[in-house]
């Protein structure tokens, strides 16, 4: 009896666009070619599955993977809208289409509960849709958006998840000038109450939910309803009161002593005192602190508001047990006016990185020398190394093509927090990766020693116990880079861990 065609089966990677063709042998029984079929239609499943092609989960149904990270994506490169959804754990993009997050999705923030992401887009441009975006971490979809009054740099979560703070700025008001505290019911995905704070800017939130401060960029008096004459730059807010109370808000001037220009909070772990950063003349003012205020007055009597410690400069800090870290640009005459000692750079000015114990107020006086510009992105990874990130720094940046050991350099500082080397850094000293760019995005991966960061709109991962970049496994002839991973990038948030 002849045979007909012998079958082929096409396996197609979508990912790697790698094609199998599979020819059966061509000559056996029927029953042997049923079982050669069904074994083949398995390799394909097979070879699809361990290149990374699967087929995509039906739509809500989110990607499947236990360890994942959202990395946001700008419009404006051209490449696709929206979050990227990727495996953190084996550093692959997952083939699902990105999640839509507005028209130019960045900054993004977690719940504590791990159910839902926050997403902001806009640019700050006259354009910009300044959308409030909830994204669904289980089905991986935009749940529902709010449309801001303005663009925000700030916002902070309720402990419950219930509730977002939003920072507005530009925010029109009727009878005051622009700025106000937007709340956002996350379930909901509705306004659910505001205050009216001039040219409020950032905000800091409390362990327990209860106590919010907000920093104003300029000196601010309350109006009506709160017809407090008293200009300050800190204000303290009940959540609980905004939209029941007429004023829920009172200013902190301090008798005794003023705030310089305050950027961020952090509170003590039984919420009794918050330590605010005062940026000082990095922000136009005159001079960079901590200070510490006590939420009900013991010491500092009579409002709480203690004496300002001075430090070099903070525009960021992170807060680790009783040490708190700072980073920012000293400056003088308005101009950055720290000199890169002990850096071998082209770079003539640099920022410093300051180690503060909070249980004494008191400043480590050695210099820590990192890259200059505007410091606003920090984080703590495995094994003890601080990931510093900036804007607007001084960019080394070779010829094309580059010769050999040029200098390559950007808004990236790592600083060995341990006693002991790590990779070829000696304890307690700074690596510069070679990498150009404002960094917009820091996650380290946690059970990993790696650290994502988002520099220049490009995706690198890290090896923080090496402090170099990271082999990863499925690109490695191209260390530090994920492969299939291309476009304007600006945040990344890990959502299950």
């Amino acid at each position: 009896m002849p045979h007909g065609p012998s079958p082929v089966f096409l396996c197609y990677n979508p990912i790697s666009r790698i094609q199998v063709i599979i020819r059966p042998y061509v000559g056996v029984s029927s029953l042997k070619k049923l079982l050669i079929t069904l074994l083949l239609t398995l390799s394909c499943v097979l070879i699809a599955v361990s290149c990374g092609g699967y087929k995509a989960p039906a739509s809500g149904s989110g990607s499947g993977s236990k360890y994942r990270a959202f990395i946001s994506e700008s419009v404006a490169a051209g490449s696709g809208a929206g979050l990227y959804v990727v495996d953190a754990q084996k550093d692959v993009r997952l083939p699902v289409a990105p999640i839509s997050a507005g028209n130019t999705p960045g900054m993004m923030a977690v719940t504590p509960n791990r159910n839902q992401t926050l997403v902001y887009s806009g640019n700050n441009l006259q354009s910009s849709d300044n959308t409030f975006n909830i994204i669904n971490n289980s089905t991986e979809q935009n749940a529902v958006h709010v449309t801001l009054p303005g663009y925000t740099e700030s916002f902070v979560i309720s402990p419950d998840s219930s509730s977002a703070y939003v920072a507005v700025p530009n925010a029109p008001v009727v009878g005051q000038s622009p700025g106000k505290i937007e709340v956002v019911a996350l379930i909901a995905g509705t306004f659910n109450g505001e205050a009216d704070i001039p040219s409020v800017h950032y905000l800091a939130l409390n362990h327990s939910g209860n106590r919010l401060l907000a920093f104003s960029d300029v000196l601010a008096s309350l109006v009506a309803p709160c017809t407090d004459p008293t200009p300050s730059y800190v204000f303290l807010i009940t959540p609980s009161d905004i939209g029941v109370k007429p004023c829920p808000m009172v200013p902190l001037p301090g008798v005794n002593f003023a705030f310089d220009h305050p950027v961020n909070a952090f509170f003590s772990s039984d919420d009794t005192a918050a330590f605010v950063i005062n940026c000082g003349a990095e922000c136009g003012g005159t001079q960079a602190s901590v200070q510490k205020v006590e939420m009900t007055p013991a010491q500092c009597l009579p409002d709480g508001v203690c004496a300002p410690v001075p430090v070099p400069a903070a525009t960021v800090g992170l807060v680790d047990g009783a040490t708190l870290y700072l980073a920012g640009t000293p400056y003088s005459g308005g101009q950055p006016s720290q000199p890169c000692t002990g850096q071998t750079t082209q770079a003539t000015t640099c920022g410093l990185l300051t180690v503060f114990d909070l249980n004494s107020m008191t400043r480590n006086p050695s210099q820590i020398v990192i890259t200059d510009g505007y410091h606003n992105r920090i984080a703590l990874a495995a094994n003890g190394q601080l990931f510093v990130g900036g804007r607007t720094c001084t960019e080394v940046i070779p010829p094309l093509p580059p010769p050999k050991d040029a200098e390559i350099r950007g808004c990236l500082s790592v600083y060995n927090t341990q006693n002991k080397t790590v990779g070829t850094v000696q304890p307690f000293g700074v690596w510069i990766p070679s990498a150009n760019g404002d960094v917009t995005g820091l996650q380290p991966i946690a059970t990993r020693t790696v650290v994502y960061v988002v520099q220049g709109a490009t995706v690198t991962v890290y090896d923080a116990a090496k402090d170099a970049l990271a082999i990863i496994s499925n690109n490695p002839g191209d260390p530090g880079h994920y492969p299939n991973l291309v476009g304007n990038f600006v945040d990344v948030k890990t959502v299950d861990f």
